[in-house]
């Protein structure tokens, strides 16, 4: 509806504005303002939100519609069925008479501009309508998209516990502030993923709605499902019940994607192991994979088993090894060990620092935006950069080293600790 990332490209063909009320007093009170601001009085219906979707469904969308839902019984779900009939970029504002906090945030996550309770004055009217007006004659952000071609960035966890969603919630971050990309972050741990968690936000139902309901994901779902974390961010997760089992054949995941590449300059996916390996599509059109480790041997070990899985399923994807929560002592492999294991370089080393991480979990923000000066910071910006690059860089015949096989490069793993043991 009303999401600064889709801008409505015929507002100039629409009415400027439409109401929906239900009762007479709200009727006689929202003309009277409408004539104020110099719109057609004529536009405001009685009816409230179930003749707001009827009319919608069969005519063009207003740049400002305000529908009243007090005669809704389940307001969340109406508002969702007229997200269905409602064109990109329309400002939606509503009326109720239920007064609830949680009620509030899911409606505006839904994507209101905002949410008056009745009875309302016409001071409230006026400054309402005023803001909608503002907020529909402001620039978009996305009038500059398409400008550069689309990146795709993949995170994925050799093992649980890495960090591998603080790399992707910071990722995302940079791109969109140091970086200046509209960017989208696409969290598929559906039932415990931590996406909107670190950015202090309520993950909202579209993620497991898309799921659900593959065929209703198009440039208008996702608009109404993402949950803006700033101007040029905005995150789709999920906290599905744990009971409730993920039945998906991957087709929402993929459309998703689709949406995701028209609907921003920047894509980031939080990519759990086992949705790679159930769906391995999400990684075909990924121009960079950033793969997040530790310096131990069970993740040396799934290491190794990854970078072979891209190897073989990804070969146009930019991969980039990241070792997370690196301490300057005590590690269980060196860097040159880990680094000969895997054969290939470690790109980028991140620095454990606990005050950090619990400092970030505490203000709701990323680990990037925390640390913007720290050394972990500096170094997820340097993922950042590899990441950007990845789209700028042309294919070249594959360097990798031939020789053992994965077996053969798992049992020497078995050899490193007794040797690092017997230097002690």
């Amino acid at each position: 509806m009303n999401a600064p990332w889709r801008p409505g490209g015929t507002a100039a063909l629409r009415e400027p504005f439409s109401a929906f009320v239900c009762d007479d007093a709200s009727f006689d009170l929202v003309r009277m303002i409408c004539s104020e601001m110099g719109w057609s009085p004529e536009k405001v219906h009685k009816g409230g939100l179930r003749n707001a979707v009827q009319s919608l469904s069969v005519s063009a969308s207003p740049n400002i519609l305000f529908v009243d839902m007090s005669e809704s019984g389940d307001p969340l779900n109406d508002i969702n069925g007229l997200a269905e009939v409602c064109e990109p970029g329309t400002v939606v504002i509503a009326a109720g008479q239920v007064n609830d906090v949680r009620l509030y945030r899911d409606l505006i996550a839904s994507g209101l501009q905002d949410y008056l309770l009745k009875p309302f004055s016409p001071d409230m009217l006026r400054e309402a309508f005023a803001q909608a007006q503002a907020v529909f004659n402001a620039p978009k952000v996305a009038d500059i998209v398409n400008e550069r071609p689309h990146l795709t960035t993949a995170v994925i966890g050799v093992r649980g516990g890495v960090g591998a969603s603080t790399v992707a919630t910071s990722l995302a971050w940079l791109l969109s502030t140091k970086g200046d990309r509209l960017t989208g972050l696409l969290d598929l741990d559906v039932h415990f993923g931590t996406g909107a968690l670190a950015m202090d936000l309520e993950p909202g139902r579209g993620l497991t709605d898309a799921i659900e309901n593959p065929s209703r994901i198009d440039g208008l779902f996702i608009e109404r499902a993402m949950v803006k974390a700033s101007e040029k961010l905005a995150i789709l997760s999920a906290e599905a019940p744990i009971s409730q089992p993920m039945m998906t054949d991957g087709t929402a995941f993929f459309q998703l994607q689709e949406e995701f590449r028209s609907a921003f300059e920047c894509s980031v996916i939080d990519l759990p192991r086992n949705i790679l390996i159930q769906y391995p599509h999400l990684i075909n059109d990924a121009n960079a994979t950033v793969v997040v480790t530790e310096l131990t041997l069970a993740a040396a070990r799934d290491c190794i088993r990854i970078l072979s899985w891209l190897k073989s399923n990804a070969p146009g994807t930019k991969v980039i090894v990241v070792a997370n929560r690196v301490h300057a002592s005590a590690l269980e492999i060196s860097r040159k060990d880990f680094e000969q294991s895997i054969e290939r370089k470690v790109d980028v080393l991140i620095p454990a620092d606990a005050k950090l991480a619990a400092q970030a979990a505490k203000l709701g923000k990323t680990l990037a935006e925390t640390g913007k000066a720290s050394k972990a910071g500096h170094a997820l910006e340097s993922t950042m950069a590899l990441a950007m690059g990845a789209i700028d860089e042309q294919e070249s015949p594959s360097t990798a080293k031939g020789g053992k096989s994965l077996l053969g490069k798992i049992t020497d793993l078995k050899s490193i600790i007794p040797a690092k043991n017997r230097k002690k």
